[in-house]
């Protein structure tokens, strides 16, 4: 094997507005899906198979399932790039399910073997960074490509080889209809690049869309003072307000600035006590204060967002403006753009 070290910081991308022309970039560029799943290294040597992520962090032990697949179709002594995903839906309509895939980090030993039986993983390689005493990281990116399709001859679900192509506008289709399988964008990858660990040496493409709320309530920043993030709702078909996710970038000064500007929506108890509520704790961060100062829920903001998980965002959003034009009750689920369907199966094809 190479000296390359392991786990490998990934070659990252950089955000743009539109999926760029192959000019653009000496060289040209070649497109491939974005695929929303976990960012993964793998490396096998002698028999074994390691998994490292993006933050350093191994996940080898939770993907058991996955090792075995991995150490079938792959050959010993390479380092390869990809994407760990999990696949939901019955044939034919099937999409990436984000939620199943965050279940599978947990600390006991017996869910994850639960978890390997019941949400199994795929894995999507996009990228080889070593085969047998080779370290091709300063090797450009297309002959690096080409040397993964050698190797992906051989893959079986589920280890998949990540569709590319040259074609501008068949990857301007990909941004539109791949978001129906549960992707989210498309990426630019620069024909000539070598390959740079934690430099943002690509480019990605990802859905952008608006949408206008209604603030139930805010957290209090951790410094003790000024507002940290706001929550988020929007009206289901029954006329409940449920909470879809929040807000939290914000300068410091904007911070004191909204204390005063919600001050007139703070709710109040009959003793004039501020009203306080809990919103539901994350596994990943038990400890986290989840309580929030409540408010009555008559302000609206307009809020920029890339895809919905489920009845929530799925990043945090970000805030475009105050819509004091907008009536609360007309801030419905149905404003929201749903992609229409599509088989992840042909994505994978």
């Amino acid at each position: 094997m190479t000296d390359l070290p392991f786990p490998v910081q990934p070659m990252l991308a950089k955000a743009v507005n539109a999926v760029p022309d192959p000019d653009s970039v000496p060289g040209g560029l070649l497109y491939e899906p974005k695929w929303d799943g976990f960012r993964a290294v793998v490396r096998i040597e002698d028999g074994t198979c390691e998994i490292g992520s993006r933050g350093s962090k191994m996940l080898t032990r939770y993907f058991p399932e996955l090792v075995e697949a991995l150490l079938e179709n792959l050959p010993d002594r390479c380092v390869v790039d990809g994407e760990i995903v999990v696949r939901q839906g019955e044939p034919g309509a099937e999409r990436l399910d984000w939620e199943a895939l965050s279940q599978r980090i947990h600390p006991a030993e017996s869910r994850v073997r639960l978890l390997a039986h019941e949400t199994p993983s795929s894995f999507v390689a996009f990228d080889l960074l070593a085969i047998d005493d080779q370290d091709l990281t300063d090797v450009p990116f297309g002959e690096r490509r080409k040397a993964l399709e050698g190797v992906g001859e051989s893959f079986s679900a589920p280890v998949h080889l990540s569709q590319v192509t040259r074609d501008v506008d068949l990857a301007r289709r990909w941004l539109v209809e791949f978001e129906g399988a549960g992707l989210d964008g498309v990426v630019a990858k620069p024909l000539t690049a070598a390959y740079g660990p934690n430099k943002r040496l690509m480019l990605k493409v990802k859905h952008h869309r608006s949408a206008d709320v209604v603030v139930l309530g805010y957290r209090v920043h951790k410094s003790g003072s000024g507002v940290g993030s706001l929550l988020l709702g929007l009206y289901d078909d029954g006329g409940g307000l449920r909470n879809v996710g929040g807000i939290s970038a914000f300068s410091d000064r904007r911070r004191l600035e909204l204390v005063e500007e919600l001050e007139p929506e703070v709710m109040r108890d009959a003793a004039g006590e501020i009203e306080r509520g809990e919103t539901e704790r994350s596994r990943f961060a038990s400890a986290r204060d989840v309580s929030y100062i409540r408010l009555h829920p008559r302000r609206v903001v307009e809020v920029r967002y890339d895809q919905m998980e489920g009845d929530r965002f799925r990043h945090t959003v970000q805030f475009e403006r105050w819509r004091p034009d907008r009536e609360a009750r007309s801030c419905t689920f149905g404003q929201l753009d749903v992609p229409a369907a599509y088989d992840l199966s042909a994505v994978l094809a």
